[in-house]
């Protein structure tokens, strides 16, 4: 039988600034970032069960469910606390999958919120970001009540910022996705012998929209625009008009922000946007609160 459960939107992010520094001894790399949360999101919901644990996601196609990152949220909050026994999880996608947005991070963020929620011994706030950052980069921010803030280390650091007025993103989604994994071995064949690289980014850099623009870099873009000529053709569209054009994360998703200059207004005539082929858009708002947990019968 289903016990209570609880259900809450995922929300994605946006990179708004994206450097990555030294790669450790361990094969990880040092990341410094602005995350801005966004309004899109998946739906997740949870309930507890005795003993069985699953999770249903329409888009995992033949996936294990072990290997899903909201389960293995879930597993790792249940080994870590000894409770619950067991849960079903249910994810309704509304992220795009591979898009650098962090769709399965921010399930696996939703799940821990939900589950602390519901535990009648739930973590302090330090522990459950503990647990997040063991599940990747992105989780520790998702599963905070930051909407925006200033990532560091492997992004278990976090300075909350004050977020930014809430405005329209669009969101280039081409036709592929790009493995993350990927992404950082091409960086670091291109970076040999790898410098030494400190941080840069602060929060006075980020506090209004076009300070947040002009400073705006993606380290990947410089590796993954010549191999992806999408991806290529929105950036350079950015770069010539001054438009806040930015791969989000390692990519694919490019997202801009209307009405954001990179440069005083000037110059060529702006043309039609020539959407690539197969790439879907997305528009959506920057976020203005964390989505809280709904309590389910």
């Amino acid at each position: 039988m289903i016990g209570r459960g609880g259900r809450t939107l995922a929300q994605a992010k946006i990179n708004l600034s994206l450097r990555v520094l030294d790669r450790e001894p361990d094969g990880f790399h040092s990341i410094e970032t602005v995350f801005l949360r966004l309004d899109l999101g998946d739906d997740v919901r949870l309930h507890i069960r005795a003993k069985t644990r699953t999770l249903r996601c329409g888009v995992m196609r033949d996936q294990p469910q072990t290997e899903n990152l909201a389960y293995r949220a879930a597993a790792l909050f249940a080994d870590e606390t000894g409770w619950p026994g067991g849960f079903e999880i249910v994810i309704k996608k509304r992220i795009p999958v591979g898009g650098g947005l962090g769709g399965g991070s921010a399930d696996a963020a939703a799940v821990l919120r939900i589950l602390n929620t519901l535990s009648p011994n739930p973590l302090k706030t330090d522990a459950l970001l503990e647990l997040a950052g063991r599940l990747g980069s992105d989780v520790p921010f998702l599963a905070s009540d930051f909407v925006m803030a200033l990532g560091w280390g492997r992004g278990e650091k976090l300075l909350r910022l004050a977020p930014l007025p809430s405005r329209d993103v669009q969101l280039f989604y081409p036709p592929f996705g790009i493995d993350t994994g990927e992404a950082y071995a091409l960086l670091d064949a291109s970076r040999r012998p790898m410098p030494h690289a400190v941080p840069e980014l602060t929060a006075e850099m980020f506090g209004d929209w076009e300070s947040a623009a002009r400073r705006s870099v993606n380290d990947f873009e410089a590796v993954i625009r010549p191999r992806w000529p999408a991806i290529d053709a929105l950036m350079a569209r950015g770069e010539r008009y001054g438009l806040f054009y930015r791969l989000s994360g390692s990519g694919s998703t490019v997202f801009k922000v209307p009405g954001i200059r990179t440069r005083l207004a000037g110059g060529p005539e702006l043309p039609r946007l020539q959407v690539p082929e197969g790439t879907k858009i997305i528009v959506t708002r920057t976020a203005e609160s964390v989505v809280p947990v709904e309590l389910l019968d």
